[in-house]
Formats: C-alpha cells, structure tokens, sequence
C-alpha cells in the first residue's frame, strides 16, 4: 500500500477532516442521531429519509476529488462520503465524529471466481455488465468436483496498513476506529453470480435434491464464516453508525454495545444482518418456500436482528415466509411490492416498513415533475399508516449533475411528512 503522500494532499485530507468534524458535532447531526435511535427502537414520530449517493457519485465526486496518489485518494473519497449528503441534500443521512475502519474480509463461494463483463462506452466501462457463468448443468457440476467447500478469510495485514496510514494523517483530528458494518448475506445473488439466473432455474427444475443440497450446504458455508470473524474476534457492536444494507443505519439500543463487548467475545447474535432474494422473483412462493427459504431461514437466525428485502416485492411470500422470521426488524417495500398489503401486514408490528420510492421520478427526467413526485410520496404515506415508516431513495445513476433536483426532492419528501403523515 503506497503511504508516501505529498505535503498539500496531507493538508488536504486534514482540512476535510476538520470539515467532517465540524458536521458531526452541529447541532443538526446530533439531533438526527437521537431520531435515527428512536425510530430503529421504534420509539419514532417521523419518518426516516435517505437519498443514496453512491449509484451517482460519480457525478458528484470526481470534481472535489484533488489528491493524486491512490492512497491519499482513497482517503479522501471516504472522507467526502462521510459528509456530502448532509451538505448537498439535508437528508437524515448523519455524519460520525470518527473514521471508520472496515476489515478486509472475503467470502468466495464454492471457491469459484466471479467474472463479470462490462459494456463499454467511448472506451469506459459502463453500467450495464454480464457475468460469465462458471456452473451450468448441476449434475455435471457435482460430478465434476465443481461444489466445493466455499473459502474465505481476513487480510489483517493490509486492514492494519490502511488503517494506520488514516491515523498518521487525520487520527489527531479524527478518531480512526475499526468498524463492523451489519453482516451481509445474499445467497442467490452470490449464485447467480457463478451459475446465471436462466440455468439457476432450470436446475431448479431438473435437479430438484441436487438443488436443495446445494442450497443447504451455502448456509452451512456462510455460517462458517460468521464462525471465524467470530473466532478472530472481528465482531463489534452494530448499534451506531454502522451500515445495515439497503441505505439505512444501525443506530439501536436493542442489541449490546461497548460495554458489552469489554466483558466478551461478540458472536452474529449481537449484531444486525441483512439479506435478499431478488433473483427469485420468478419462481412461485411454493418454490420459494421450499428451494430458497430453509438456507434463508437457517442463516438469518444468525443475526441479532434482521433486515430483509431490496427490490423483489414481498408480499407474495410475506404471509407464508419472510413474516415468521423472529428477529426481522426492517422490510423492503419496493416499487414492485404491493404498498398496502405490506402497511397492512405492518400496521402495528415491530417491524419497519422501509419503503423504496421508484428512482423514476429523481434519475430519469432532467427536472423534477413535483405533481406526481407528491402524489407517489401521498400513496406511500397513506398506504404505511399506523407503521414505522423509512424512506431511503436507491438507485438512481445520474442527477443529470443538477445536484439541487436531489434537494429539491427531499424538500418535497419533508413537506408531504409535514402535511399527510399519521403514524
């Protein structure tokens, strides 16, 4: 890891720290804190708001970026992302009075690389990209020795480097600390990954035990691998500012926190998880329920608590699966998900609706059409009455630079809350 940084990018980095700081300790921050920990508790009056940056950065980022070395890039860049949504859009995004270090860890299914291909647009590599199956037929691919054992580890040697180069330039301003963001579990997508989603569902269909088998055995690999960040000791609370997937934060004071953790070793029962099925939204809930849920099932009662879902609508196997899992705590409400069969279902419970608006309206056209933006806000607020309600906007890839089109539109988001919200 390169370390030797000229003296103006040192002095750069110093001064965004300061800036990140600065953030942090407003009175602001501190008040969206305090809302974020109530709301997780479900102890929320409003509604929780996120705009996602990271699917446009690449229209805001580049023109603030000014370091030249990689490593003091790489710096700076986290350093911008720590604080740019509360500068540029005022959401409920929040800012930590520290930095945060994440381990280096991996996680390779059936030890198989993915190989992804990207479309190329005047010589960059775009968006749009396809990755080469290294699995077909399933039969074949036991016969062949093709499953095996799913590897994975920690490079604490390259965690300790970044995490001391942090601290030598910025850790007198800001604390660096280590962090372990809510565990991240996605069997489909690591399989469709290796295998496709077209030959995935025909070994669905052909394969029926081999496909089960399969299934079983990467919820048994995934939970050895929660076994050795066990074993190393990587586990920290996840009850601040720690990621959960899905755009949204870790703040709660139902799981342990510092204190607990100086008394003990943590296991994946302290902490948050996330996981989702995408993939298998063109299979029926029969199918899903009896090919996908056990290996669902069997590693989300890992987790302390749980958040479930991204874009697959979920009410068709609500009732029947996803409801019974006991530690679930937030649920995606997709565009594609029936809005108020999910308010319904959630009215009352202990479970979050976490709602994610269409990114039609904020990524396709160059300017807001405000109308219908509040009328989609409206159906949502309506439809998640009696709940405890979270917005966090995702996907949208581009603003068409027009960075006040995003805080516009979380103005808008505000005013609907202000005007129509019964919680």
């Amino acid at each position: 890891m390169e370390t030797i940084i000229e003296t103006w990018e040192r002095d750069r980095l110093r001064e965004l720290a300061r800036k990140q700081l600065d953030y942090a300790r407003s009175e602001r921050n501190q008040k969206r804190i305090q809302q974020w920990y109530r709301h997780n508790d479900l102890q929320g009056i409003r509604p929780m708001i996120q705009l996602e940056m990271m699917t446009f950065e690449q229209e805001i980022l580049p023109q603030r970026l000014k370091c030249i070395s990689a490593s003091a890039r790489a710096l700076e860049t986290q350093l911008l992302r720590n604080f740019l949504n509360m500068e540029l859009f005022d959401d409920d995004r929040v800012v930590p009075d520290f930095y945060p270090i994440g381990y280096d860890t991996w996680f390779k299914l059936f030890d198989i690389d993915v190989h992804v291909e990207h479309a190329q647009i005047d010589g960059h590599e775009s968006v749009a990209h396809h990755f080469i199956p290294a699995l077909g037929d399933l039969e074949e691919a036991y016969d062949a020795g093709l499953i095996k054992p799913s590897t994975f580890g920690v490079d604490l040697e390259r965690t300790g480097q970044r995490r001391q180069f942090a601290e030598e330039i910025i850790g007198d301003i800001l604390p660096v600390r280590m962090k372990t963001d809510g565990l991240y579990s996605v069997p489909t997508q690591m399989l469709v990954h290796i295998m496709s989603m077209e030959q995935m569902m025909y070994n669905i269909y052909d394969y029926p035990e081999l496909f089960k088998k399969m299934m079983d055995q990467i919820a048994d690999d995934t939970i050895a691998y929660f076994g050795m960040l066990e074993e190393k000791q990587l586990l920290l609370p996840t009850t601040g500012f720690e990621n959960v997937g899905q755009g949204t934060f870790a703040f709660t004071h139902d799981l342990p926190g510092e204190e607990v953790l100086r008394k003990r070793p943590f296991t994946t029962s302290d902490i948050w998880g996330f996981m989702d099925s995408q993939e298998t939204v063109g299979i029926s809930p029969d199918r899903y329920e009896e090919f996908i849920y056990p290996c669902y099932k069997k590693i989300s009662e890992q987790f302390g608590l749980l958040s479930y879902g991204c874009c697959e609508p979920l009410n068709p196997i609500w009732d029947r699966c996803i409801s019974k899992l006991k530690n679930l705590r937030k649920v995606s409400v997709s565009p594609w998900c029936d809005e108020e069969f999910m308010g319904e279902r959630l009215r009352g419970s202990r479970v979050i609706y976490h709602r994610k608006p269409s990114p039609n309206f904020l990524g396709v056209e160059p300017s807001l059409d405000e109308d219908a933006l509040r009328k989609h806000f409206r159906a949502t607020l309506h439809a998640a009455r009696g709940c405890k309600l979270e917005f966090t906007q995702r996907d949208v890839y581009t603003l068409h630079r027009n960075i006040e089109k995003g805080r516009r539109y979380i103005e808008i988001l505000r005013e609907e809350i202000e005007n129509c919200w019964q919680g």
